[in-house]
């Protein structure tokens, strides 16, 4: 996995351009991606279908209506999307009801970042029921703003999301860092214009111009985001 780290010289002695910090939810600030493919296994066997483990890759990180489209299409289920979104937000809500465990790193970053007041948005192609059941666990205090994939007309991989949140944070694109997860958020947040830190959860993603990439937030503190905006 490549990791750009910014240097030395730029997390000290420059304006600080930073103006907000994006998050994403799911594999990004919890660790839920797992939970989200137990659940849609577990929907697809009531429903009499065995879920190949190769098209997890193609639905993580993705819209509801997305994910739960390609799946009807490659196992033939006979269902209609709405019915499928339900169930599937339903089998997950159970199993986070259970256990809701956030990634390496993430509640320390979340409270250096609300203790030194940096605007944040959470923004997640998750729907709103599932994110007002993620709040508790990760401090709703956090967030400024929130941002569910039913709320917008467009959710990830277009812009809309990041573009809504720093605009509700009244803040320049270019100046917010997004930390991302996955292929679909990362191309969300380049096309709004964002910086981007990228924590891989389930597959790869390359380092490239305005991004970053790390193993996980465990190495990521206020000094790091700055960095990554000034560089």
């Amino acid at each position: 996995m490549t990791s750009t780290i910014p240097t030395t010289s730029l997390l000290t002695g420059r304006a600080e351009p930073l103006a907000a910090v994006l998050l994403d939810m799911d594999g990004t600030l919890l660790d839920t991606e797992g939970l989200w493919w137990e659940a849609e296994v577990a929907v697809f066997a009531r429903l009499g279908h065995r879920l190949d483990e190769s098209w997890r890759g193609v639905v993580v990180g993705g819209p509801m209506t997305r994910s739960a489209g390609y799946l009807i299409e490659a196992t033939g289920a006979v269902i209609a999307l709405e019915e499928l979104s339900g169930l599937l937000n339903d089998a997950f809500e159970e199993r986070i009801a259970r256990d809701l465990p956030l990634m390496p790193g993430a509640a320390r970053l979340l409270a250096e970042l609300h203790g030194a007041r940096v605007p944040t948005a959470l923004v997640s192609a998750s729907h709103r029921r599932i994110i007002d059941r993620a709040l508790p666990a990760l401090g709703a205090h956090h967030f400024a703003h929130t941002v569910a994939g039913d709320e917008v007309t467009r959710t990830k991989p277009h812009p809309e999301p990041y573009l809504h949140a720093a605009r509700r944070l009244g803040v320049d694109p270019s100046r917010c860092v997004v930390i991302e997860d996955t292929a679909t958020g990362v191309a969300s947040a380049e096309a709004a214009g964002c910086r981007v830190l990228a924590v891989p959860s389930v597959a790869p993603i390359p380092a490239a111009a305005r991004r970053t990439v790390v193993p996980s937030l465990d190495s990521v503190d206020l000094g790091f985001l700055r960095g990554l905006c000034t560089g």
